[in-house]
C-alpha cells in the first residue's frame, strides 16, 4: 500500500484548477462508496467528462485475451448496451503495453486502422489506462470519441493514469470492506444459530422419510419450497440442507419476511444505493448479494407483497439483483429456499401470489409432518430438552410421557419445547412429574383445525380417548361411530408413531 502511494506522488505535478477540481471530484466518489461496480460508474462518467471524450468503457483484464466488461457509459451518463462497436484490439494493446497510451488520430496509425470497429466507426481520439492491483494490471480504461479532441493529452494522459492509481488503492479498500461485511454478517449469523430452536431429531417412519427426501435435495441446487404448520422447524430443515450441500462451506442466511413493511423488507433484500431514499447516506449491500455462493433462506414468503415477488421472479430467473436507487443489474450465485404454512395454491387462485413465482419456488416442495403425525418421536423429544434446559439434570415419568403422548400438539414441536422448559422450571433438577406438565386451556380444549380431516378425527379421537379413560365404547357412542372404527383408526395412529 505505501508503495503504491509513493508512485501517486512521483505522478503529481502543479494540476490546473480544472485538474485539482476534478481530483476533489474524484476523492468524494472514491470516500463515498463501497461497492466496485458503482465506483466504477462515477470514475467512468467523471473520465469521460475530464477527456471531453463521447464514450467511455471499463474491463476487468484476466489476460491478453481475455476481458469482463464492468461499465460502458456514454457523455449523457447513460449505460452503453450495444458493446460490440468497442475495439478489443485496443484494450488488448493498453494490456500489452501495461501503460497509459494515447492517440490523436487513430485512422492515421496503421497499427490501429486495420482495427475494424475504429474503421468502421470513425474514431479518431483514444486514451487508455490500465488500472494495476498486486502489482498486476487488474481492469483498463477506454475513453474515445470521433473528433480530435483538445483534452485528449499527453497532460491529461498523466492526469487519468494517477485517477487509475487511486482507484485502486479504493477497489483494495472496497475488496477489504465486502470480505469484513461478510465475515460480520457471517458471525451474527452463527450468534443467531446459538439461540434455542427445536432440533431435528426423529426416529419415526414419516420423519425418516424426510431426512431421506432432504438428503437427496440438498446435493442438488434446486429451489425448495417447504410446508407445514407453525412450529414445525421449517427453519432448521432449510439449514439442515445448507449442511448438507457443496455450499456448506459458504454463508446461510436467513430472513423472515412476515410483518415487514415492504420498503424495509426489500431494502434488506437488495441493498440500495447512497442516496435511493432518506437516510441512505452510503451504499448498502441486500442479503442476497452477501449470500452469493451460499444459501438464502425466506421465511414466510407468502406474506410479501406482489411488487416484491415480481423482483423475487428476477433473482429466480436471471439469478441477477438490482440495489435500491441503481441503474446496473448485478448478477449473483445464490440458491434460494423458502418456506410458509400458508396454501400459497389458493393464493394462486384469489391473486393475492404470482402463478409464475409460484412455480419458480415450487421445483421441488417438501412438506414438514406435524408432531401429532409422529406421536412416536414424543418422548425423544421430550427427554433431549428436558435434559437441555437442565444440564441433564432432569427425567419424565411415565406419567409425563403418557400426558404429553396423548396431547394433540397444535403448535407442533415449539409448543413442546416452551412446555418442557416451563416444566423444568417449576420442578427444578430431578423428575418431571405429570403436575408439571401443563397445557393451555384453550390448546388443550380445542381442536386444530390447520390439518386435513383425517388429521381432524384423529384429534378429534385422541382428546375423547382422555375424556373417557381409555373406554373405547363410551369413545365410539360419543362419536356416532362404531367400536371397529375406533379400533382400526388406532391401529393406523400406531402404524404412524413406527
Amino acid at each position: 500500500m505505501t508503495e503504491n502511494y509513493n508512485n501517486i506522488i512521483k505522478k503529481i505535478q502543479a494540476p490546473t484548477r480544472e485538474q485539482f477540481e476534478s481530483f476533489y471530484r474524484l476523492g468524494k466518489i472514491l470516500n463515498s462508496s463501497h461497492f466496485e461496480d458503482s465506483v466504477i460508474n462515477e470514475v467512468l462518467d467523471l473520465i469521460i467528462e475530464v477527456t471531453g471524450a463521447e464514450r467511455g468503457l471499463f474491463v476487468k483484464a484476466f489476460d491478453p485475451e481475455s476481458f469482463s466488461i464492468i461499465a460502458a457509459r456514454n457523455i449523457q451518463k447513460e449505460n452503453i448496451t450495444d458493446l460490440s462497436e468497442f475495439s478489443s484490439g485496443i484494450l488488448k494493446e493498453v494490456f500489452s503495453q501495461g501503460k497509459p497510451v494515447l492517440y490523436h488520430d487513430a485512422q492515421q496509425q496503421p497499427e490501429l486502422s486495420n482495427f475494424e470497429s475504429i474503421r468502421i466507426r470513425g474514431i479518431k481520439s483514444i486514451i487508455g489506462v490500465p488500472v494495476f492491483r498486486d502489482d498486476k494490471i487488474w481492469g483498463v480504461f477506454i475513453a474515445d470519441s470521433l473528433k480530435q479532441r483538445e483534452k485528449f493529452t499527453d497532460q491529461n494522459l498523466i492526469h487519468l493514469d494517477l485517477f487509475s492509481s487511486l482507484l485502486s488503492l479504493t477497489l483494495d479498500r472496497i475488496a477489504e470492506y465486502d470480505k469484513l461485511e461478510k465475515e460480520n454478517t457471517e458471525l451474527q449469523n452463527r450468534l443467531e444459530e446459538t439461540e434455542p430452536l427445536p432440533e431435528m431429531i426423529g426416529e419415526s417412519k414419516v420423519m425418516k422419510d424426510f431426512f431421506r427426501i432432504l438428503r437427496r435435495v440438498a446435493d442438488t441446487d434446486a429451489t425448495i419450497l417447504i410446508t407445514g404448520e407453525s412450529g414445525t422447524g421449517k427453519d432448521l430443515a432449510a439449514r439442515a440442507v445448507h449442511t448438507l450441500s457443496r455450499r456448506r462451506e459458504n454463508v446461510f442466511l436467513a430472513q423472515f419476511c412476515g410483518s415487514i413493511p415492504d420498503n424495509l423488507l426489500e431494502s434488506e433484500l437488495f441493498g440500495y444505493k447512497r442516496g435511493a431514499f432518506t437516510g441512505a447516506n452510503s451504499d448498502k449491500k441486500g442479503l442476497l448479494e452477501i449470500a452469493d455462493k451460499g444459501t438464502f433462506f425466506l421465511d414466510e414468503i407468502a406474506d410479501i407483497s406482489m411488487a416484491l415477488q415480481t423482483k423475487l421472479l428476477r433473482v429466480l430467473e436471471n439469478q441477477e439483483i438490482m440495489r435500491l436507487g441503481d441503474t446496473g443489474v448485478k448478477k449473483i450465485d445464490v440458491r434460494i429456499i423458502t418456506a410458509t404454512n400458508k396454501n400459497l395454491q389458493e393464493m394462486v387462485k384469489d391473486d393475492t401470489f404470482r402463478s409464475d413465482l409460484y412455480y419458480r419456488l415450487n421445483v421441488f416442495p417438501v412438506k414438514i409432518p406435524p408432531l401429532r403425525e409422529r406421536k412416536g418421536d414424543v418422548p425423544l423429544l421430550a427427554n433431549y430438552f428436558a435434559g437441555k434446559f437442565s444440564d441433564g439434570k432432569a427425567r419424565l415419568t411415565p406419567g409425563s410421557i403418557k400426558k404429553l403422548e396423548s396431547y394433540s400438539w397444535p403448535g407442533n414441536v415449539r409448543q413442546l419445547i416452551n412446555i418442557i422448559q416451563r416444566a423444568v422450571i417449576l420442578s427444578g433438577p430431578g423428575e418431571l412429574k405429570e403436575d408439571f406438565i401443563i397445557f393451555d386451556e384453550d390448546e388443550n380444549d380445542e381442536l386444530n383445525f390447520n390439518g386435513t380431516l383425517a388429521e381432524i378425527e384423529k384429534q378429534a379421537l385422541i382428546k375423547r380417548l382422555k375424556d373417557f379413560d381409555g373406554n373405547k365404547s363410551l369413545v365410539a357412542k360419543s362419536l356416532g361411530v362404531s367400536r371397529k372404527w375406533v379400533y382400526l383408526k388406532l391401529e393406523d395412529m400406531e402404524k404412524q408413531k413406527g
